[in-house]
């Protein structure tokens, strides 16, 4: 709770919108709970509204200070379904689909946060990931400046050792498959950028494979060392402060008595705070292992490269982990711009 304490107590002095599409979920309507009564801000709850009372009042939940929306009943139905089909004309959506997309929650709450109507999004407690980042990339889309839209698990460890005092940002855990050497070198950067934020630290990003300092020789970790070099050229040319090293090994990354062993020359081997691996099976298995054996706090997938702040949730995850990481979402919305300058212009058509 060290970390997300922090994260908290810089949300309550900028309360943000954040809507929450699975709005009948219990696990959404306690975060929700939560969520106001720390005075973060207003949660939006989409979703029939008969459903979410009945949810609400079965787990004596009070809904005073949670907004309610059942999309299909909106107001701004109309308003949002012109939008939609403004944007989805030129793949030949007609306005009965997009009336019919918009009444999804997903749809609806992403339309929210074009059009402002709140500050980010939090789905993923019942959905699939696809059905989460489509309604995004149709809607939102990604950042002007960003090359790729990536996702990062924020994870707080019992132990302070590792990574910084107990906290390790690591991607990509939830979107790109494989990703190439352009991309790989873009998510460590983003990734350092929220680290950064978040913590306000000098960001030690170690790039990861089997191998360290070429202890192996295969096409992936020649991928892994291409991506080294161009995020530091990145960093050096937007004069980010931010140190880059890899391929390396986890434990050379992690453990400092390793990495004076095989790399005893390198600025982030054994203090490494920000972990990326070469592609999404890593990842994703790595970032579980991590919060059911390490019983680890584990926060998101926090969405990296999209033009507003979002994230898709593990279906697994509790009332706890969403209420983390719709603070996460709250602190990135208040100065969103520092993580991609172009962002929070207007919606694309307007």
């Amino acid at each position: 709770m060290r970390f997300i304490g922090n994260v908290i107590e810089k949300l309550q002095r900028h309360p943000k919108r954040i809507v929450f599409p699975e709005g009948a979920e219990p696990r959404v309507l306690q975060a929700a709970r939560q969520f106001h009564a720390l005075r973060l801000g207003a949660p939006i709850l989409l979703g029939d509204r008969t459903q979410v009372k009945q949810t609400a009042a079965d787990l004596n939940i009070s809904l005073e200070g949670i907004r309610v929306i059942n999309p299909s009943e909106s107001e701004e139905l109309e308003n949002f379904t012109r939008r939609f089909h403004s944007l989805r004309r030129e793949k030949g959506i007609k306005e009965a689909e997009a009336r019919e997309a918009v009444r999804q929650p997903n749809y609806f709450g992403a339309m929210m946060v074009a059009m402002h109507q709140a500050d980010g999004l939090i789905s993923g407690v019942s959905h699939i990931t696809g059905s989460v980042l489509r309604p995004l990339f149709q809607i939102i889309k990604i950042a002007p400046k960003a090359k790729v839209v990536s996702s990062c698990m924020v994870m707080e460890v019992e132990d302070t050792r590792f990574g910084e005092n107990g906290v390790l940002f690591m991607a990509d855990c939830g979107v790109v498959p494989d990703p190439t050497v352009e991309q790989l070198s873009e998510i460590a950067l983003s990734t350092a950028q929220l680290a950064r934020h978040l913590l306000n630290i000098r960001p030690r990003v170690g790039l990861l494979s089997f191998s360290t300092k070429g202890s192996a020789t295969h096409p992936s970790i020649g991928k892994v060392q291409a991506a080294t070099a161009l995020a530091r050229q990145k960093a050096e040319k937007f004069r980010f402060e931010c140190d880059f090293d890899g391929e390396l090994q986890v434990d050379a990354a992690l453990v400092p008595d390793i990495a004076e062993r095989k790399c005893s020359d390198s600025k982030v081997a054994g203090r490494a705070n920000v972990l990326i691996f070469p592609d999404l099976n890593s990842g994703n298995i790595a970032s579980k292992l991590v919060r059911l054996i390490g019983h680890a706090n584990a926060y998101g997938q926090i969405l990296l490269g999209l033009d507003r702040p979002a994230a898709d949730v593990s279906r697994g995850s509790n009332a706890h982990d969403i209420l983390g990481v719709a603070a996460i979402v709250g602190v990135q919305a208040i100065s969103y711009p520092e993580l991609h300058p172009d962002a929070g212009g207007t919606l694309p058509g307007e």
